[in-house]
């Protein structure tokens, strides 16, 4: 099946499994209550795995994805907005205090101020009750499944040094990471390998050579063929992907026209696809174990050679941060049109102070493209390879909806 159709059919299965609204649309705006609950859940969850998260990307999103997997499950069905916003609360409230313990004291307050807001009855009472079991049952039926720090960077034999097999980088030469995610258990890939891109371009292809000289000459340290606009672009995005995208997913959840369950399905969705995507990522990375640039340029005669920002520690093919920016891409895409509804600005961990606007979801994933190749860290190759994979995995996301959402 073409990546194409994939996607038009993902789509059309998520259109028939559940009510959406998208931006642009004529449908009237839902009502919202004074307090949203959805925004507030959102910055209770970003503010819990900010302060008391783990060290690994994929375990804090894996907290996002079974809080609020877990909320839309429990409003899954017809219920009053006092229930899905009870059912909500619930949810992410026993999730946090369960794998985030020490911001218990912080989610117990925002539980306290958030039902306060919500009519008093049994439509809240059952809300409640239904959130915290699906979060109960659903953080059972995760364990094990492989996410936890420890299992995501299990040790990793680095092979002898061979032309084009990922060894140690400089300037820490510091151990493999992320090895142990490709045998973690997904949430909806039936295997870390289903979307497995076809293998990077041969040493020595015309392919290859035009992505290492583009690397060597714009990601230098000391490049002079780099821009001042370009290095500005790969130092903003060179800190977390997720906590990048935290604040473009909030813009689309705010910006939202949609009833509290919808929004929640969102942010469900949006995190399911980013874990997947991410076992997706260590499974192609150590299938194929592709050296960096900066080993290849220092393999091809310039033994000094430094990327502008330090090499990940981990192989080449795919990008990781391409692959989460095209799996959220795909995500805000299919669920939201291809615009914003307005512009949002986002800041950067690494670009202290500066802000960047954007009116649509693509234009992301374009500057990231770009930004690990002028960071010096990754081919042309890898992240376009990373941008596919993310949106595969993604639109499988959505494709397995109705599974997700029972349960």
């Amino acid at each position: 099946m073409g990546y194409s159709t994939l996607v038009k059919k993902a789509g059309a299965v998520l259109l028939s499994a559940v009510t959406v609204t998208t931006i642009g649309t004529a449908v009237p705006a839902a009502a919202k209550p004074a307090t949203d609950s959805v925004l507030t859940w959102y910055d209770a969850t970003a503010a819990a795995i900010t302060a008391g998260g783990a060290a690994t990307q994929v375990t804090n999103g894996r907290t996002w994805a079974i809080g609020w997997l877990a909320a839309a499950r429990a409003q899954n069905g017809s219920h009053s907005t006092a229930y899905q916003r009870a059912a909500l609360a619930g949810a992410v409230h026993q999730t946090l205090i369960t794998l985030t313990p020490t911001r218990t004291a912080a989610a117990d307050t925002v539980l306290a101020a958030d039902l306060a807001t919500i009519p008093g009855g049994p439509d809240r009472d059952q809300g409640l009750a239904a959130g915290r079991h699906e979060a109960t049952g659903l953080i059972a039926e995760r364990a094990g499944d492989g996410l936890d720090p420890a299992s995501v960077n299990m040790p990793y034999r680095v092979p002898a040094a061979v032309a084009g097999i990922w060894r140690l980088t400089p300037p820490a030469y510091a151990p493999a990471t992320q090895y142990g995610c490709r045998m973690a258990r997904p949430f909806a890939l039936r295997g870390a390998g289903q979307f497995r891109p076809a293998p990077p371009p041969a040493l020595g292809s015309a392919r290859y050579r035009r992505d290492i000289a583009e690397v060597k000459a714009y990601g230098a340290a000391n490049s002079r063929v780099r821009t001042r606009a370009q290095t500005d672009t790969a130092t903003f995005w060179l800190g977390s992907s997720y906590v990048l995208y935290t604040p473009i997913l909030r813009a689309a959840v705010e910006q939202s026209r949609g009833p509290v369950a919808e929004r929640t399905r969102l942010v469900a969705l949006f995190h399911v696809a980013s874990v997947d995507t991410q076992i997706a990522t260590s499974d192609a990375k150590y299938a194929y174990q592709l050296w960096r640039p900066v080993t290849a340029i220092r393999a091809g005669g310039d033994a000094k050679w430094l990327p502008l920002h330090d090499t990940p520690a981990h192989p080449d093919y795919p990008s990781g941060h391409n692959t989460y920016s095209g799996s959220a891409e795909q995500i805000l895409t299919v669920l939201f049109g291809p615009k914003a509804r307005g512009a949002y600005t986002i800041p950067s961990p690494t670009a202290p102070g500066v802000t960047r606007t954007y009116t649509d979801w693509k234009v992301p994933s374009l500057e990231n493209v770009d930004a690990r190749v002028w960071s010096g860290i990754h081919t042309r190759s890898a992240d376009e390879a990373g941008i596919k994979l993310g949106k595969d995995v993604a639109a499988n996301t959505i494709q397995n909806v109705r599974t997700l959402l029972a349960g």
